[in-house]
């Protein structure tokens, strides 16, 4: 048992290492970083001009939308890459594959432009 939790004390030492830099690094940020706040850096910001509504309101469920197709189309090209530099080993397969997925994005785009997903009337 003793051999065995020696092998996780580089790892301890590795955390308990991390968790001290962690607090020096802050601690130095509250020591040395200037405190002079005023009247305009304590006022509210947004946009340049004062808040006019409550943060917690509801949004738009667009955006909510929005935000899931940027999600779905990122990945998409997050897969492009690997599947780039790996095309000489993956072969015709490789690519006919990769044709079928971008195939069935593509018909997924183009349903929720005919749906109105993308429109901002």
């Amino acid at each position: 048992m003793h051999d065995l939790l020696m092998q996780y004390l580089p790892v301890a030492i590795f955390i308990g290492i991390s968790i001290v830099i962690g607090f020096a690094l802050f601690l130095s940020a509250v020591v040395v970083a200037p405190s002079n706040p005023d009247k305009e850096k304590n006022s509210a910001y947004e946009c340049g001009f004062d808040p006019f509504d409550d943060a917690r309101m509801n949004f738009d469920v667009r955006f909510y939308l929005v935000a899931i197709l940027f999600i779905i189309f990122d990945l998409e090209v997050a897969f492009l890459f690997p599947w780039a530099i790996t095309l000489k080993e993956t072969g015709l397969f490789g690519f006919w594959s990769m044709m079928a997925f971008l195939g069935v994005l593509t018909i997924g785009f183009i349903y929720e432009w005919r749906k109105g997903a993308l429109e901002w009337d």
